[in-house]
């Protein structure tokens, strides 16, 4: 293979020029994947050098009852017809319900209780972990006060766990069912002072009228996204930034999500308190979707489409391989594709369940994380949310800086071969 078409690109980013929509295009056309896959690394060893990070990290998805009906989504199920199922004398989560009357109820619908989201943060928080990352369905039901009881519920019982919840989709739909209504800053403020943190990036899917039309027609499009995100960054809120690929989009389409998250983040580091963090490119899984019948990303489309997100986007710090998605050997081989953050333990993840044979068990210990990416040849180093660098000894962990520490109980324990014990498992019990 040759890389001389390639050349004036590899100029341009070695100056730390921004590349044009059509220089994004012929990268993705091009049959030199690795000089793609080189050009990335350079951008990532300019910012990081070979630093990895990950976290330790528990996901909670409170709830899959939504009112969207997204095509690329096997998440979601149809809130149950309360009346109509205790009419025909089945209880709304009884699986009878369900094959009485498909409307009635969905055999796995679930939402979870407050009590139950804080029981299994304190349990995450009391083994180590330093985020909880928390998104769900737009509950129909569920009032505003909900989500600001669970925040400060969780603050309440982990005072220095990172609260990472809800994405823009989420917020949006908080300003409609709160009584009075409120404006995206009010909400954003409420949650902030029950104890949110940051905001997660999930939601933004494809920036293009077209693909929104095609795959998530009754879900908010480009600009109430931006618009959260603009109103978290002006109000000192971090946030990261998500892409879903592989769907219907078009590889120009990918290229111009990124473009506009590059411009979104250029106008928040001139002008606001904050900015995104990381863009979390997301390799779209068709089974149990209403697009199954598409065949998803390829390997090589999911390094492509990573290593051009460090390149199109100089600008946003870090670039994550969500490994539930893009599985964990292929974030292992990303690490020398433009990515740095191989994201963390996850523990439970029911959105998709690639990585859970089935089940919303998705997990990764500390000691496999690190040593992919070792094997990557790569330097591990535990973050918190903020990218700030986690210290633990056998029973404390702090943020490099704070004055704080927090104590953990890091059994069960395995040794480094050098006869020093270390956490290897965060397992939190369902």
């Amino acid at each position: 293979l040759t890389t001389d078409s390639l050349e004036d690109i590899r100029s341009r980013v070695a100056a730390g020029e921004s590349l044009t929509l059509e220089e994004g295009l012929r990268l993705y056309q091009s049959p030199d994947i690795f000089t793609l896959g080189e050009l990335a690394d350079s951008v990532r060893k300019r910012l990081h050098g070979r630093r990895a990070y990950y976290n330790v990290n528990l996901h909670i998805n409170y709830s899959n009852y939504c009112i969207l009906r997204c095509k690329f989504c096997s998440f979601y199920r149809p809130y149950p017809k309360l009346e109509a199922s205790r009419a025909a004398g089945f209880s709304p989560r009884d699986p009878k319900a369900d094959q009485t009357d498909p409307a009635y109820a969905s055999t796995d619908g679930y939402e979870l209780s407050i009590e139950e989201i804080v029981d299994r943060a304190r349990a995450a928080y009391a083994r180590g972990a330093t985020e909880v990352h928390i998104v769900g369905g737009l509950h129909p039901k569920l009032p505003f006060s909900y989500y600001t009881d669970m925040c400060g519920a969780i603050r309440e019982a982990c005072p220095r766990l990172h609260i990472k919840a809800f994405t823009a989709i989420e917020i949006i739909h908080f300003t409609r069912i709160a009584k009075p209504r409120l404006t995206i800053a009010e909400v954003l403020t409420q949650l902030r002072e029950a104890g949110l943190n940051s905001l997660p990036g999930g939601g933004a899917e494809i920036f293009d009228d077209r693909v929104h039309d095609e795959a998530f027609k009754t879900k908010v499009g480009e600009a109430e996204w931006f618009e959260v995100h603009r109103t978290a960054h002006e109000l000192g809120i971090f946030t990261n930034a998500t892409m879903l690929y592989g769907h219907v989009e078009t590889p120009a389409e990918r290229i111009k999500h990124l473009l506009k998250l590059r411009d979104h983040q250029e106008a928040s580091l001139r002008s606001r308190k904050s900015h995104f963090n990381c863009v979390i490119p997301l390799s779209f899984v068709p089974d149990g979707s209403a697009l199954s019948h598409l065949p998803g990303p390829g390997g090589l489309d999911d390094l492509r489409t990573l290593a051009l997100a460090r390149l199109m986007c100089p600008n946003i710090p870090h670039i994550k391989a969500f490994w539930i998605m893009q599985t964990p050997k292929l974030a292992q081989v990303s690490l020398n594709w433009g990515v740095d953050d191989a994201d963390g333990t996850v523990v439970y993840y029911d959105i998709t369940k690639r990585e859970g044979h089935g089940t919303t068990h998705q997990e990764l210990t500390v000691d496999r994380l690190q040593r992919m990416i070792r094997e990557a040849g790569c330097t591990p180093v535990e973050r918190d949310s903020l990218y700030r660098r986690v210290i633990r000894d056998d029973n404390t962990w702090s943020v490099e800086g704070e004055p704080w520490s927090v104590p953990y109980d890091p059994s069960p324990r395995d040794t480094d071969g050098k006869g020093n014990s270390r956490p290897v498992v965060l397992t939190v019990s369902r």
